[in-house]
């Protein structure tokens, strides 16, 4: 490569590093709002979310289409190779948050516009700050290309699915102690998945930073420790 073709392709791989953050800023917004709607039962807002999900798409559809044009003009390798596959990646999975604020936000207008009033009152909090708090975890990895937080990053993602199982025993014993509440029940069980794939996709997020800074891709550790232990 020339100088000035190396400059070029230095200057491409930083405007898609900042896409992925941009985007990273477009979702997290969703999901606040989201919430936010969600709490104060304003429907303006919960409908601006779900309108607002069609940006998200068309940052990922730009993402996508810079990252192709790359592989196709410079051809990558390596590290860069890495850092463009894992913003291909990392653009899914923030489509994927995105899709799960918007989810949020229809389970909330439905909430709020039914005839049945009375919602069984959960703890959502700490695993919406938590699933939030992922969000902007990894997206600062990704910003820095720095994989040190991934062992916080699982202490998290335990701490949100441990809080969505206990979510669900409690609307479960709700639904069997008032038949009446089945109906907004089932709805905030959509609403906790939702929050507990949000911080998923934030660990996936997290494990494509490992795989851009190390060159290893950890995801499927779990899965083959499981395998180990059980042969």
């Amino acid at each position: 490569m020339t100088e000035h073709t190396l400059r070029k392709f230095d200057t491409e791989l930083e405007e898609i590093r900042r896409g992925v953050l941009q985007m990273g800023g477009l979702v997290e917004a969703q999901v606040t709002k989201a919430l936010d709607g969600l709490r104060s039962g304003d429907i303006e807002l919960l409908e601006a979310v779900i309108q607002g999900d069609k940006a998200v798409n068309l940052a990922q559809v730009k993402l996508d289409d810079a990252c192709t044009h790359i592989i196709a003009r410079q051809q990558p390798a390596a590290g860069d190779l890495r850092m463009v596959l894992a913003t291909i990646k990392a653009a899914s999975d923030l489509e994927r948050i995105g899709d799960e604020a918007k989810k949020v936000a229809k389970a909330a207008r439905r909430l709020h516009q039914s005839e049945v009033k009375f919602t069984p009152r959960i703890g959502l909090s700490q695993a919406t700050d938590t699933a939030i708090e992922m969000l902007r975890t990894a997206l600062d990895a990704f910003a820095r290309v720095n994989a040190d937080s991934i062992d916080e990053m699982r202490r998290k993602d335990a701490e949100v699915d441990s809080g969505f199982k206990g979510i669900m025993r409690q609307l479960i014993t709700y639904m069997m102690e008032d038949p009446r509440t089945i109906s907004n029940s089932l709805e905030m069980l959509f609403i906790a998945k939702s929050i507990e794939r949000i911080g998923d996709h934030a660990m996936n997020i997290a494990e494509h930073v490992v795989y851009v800074a190390h060159g290893e891709d950890v995801r499927f550790e779990k899965s083959q420790a499981a395998l180990g232990d059980k042969r």
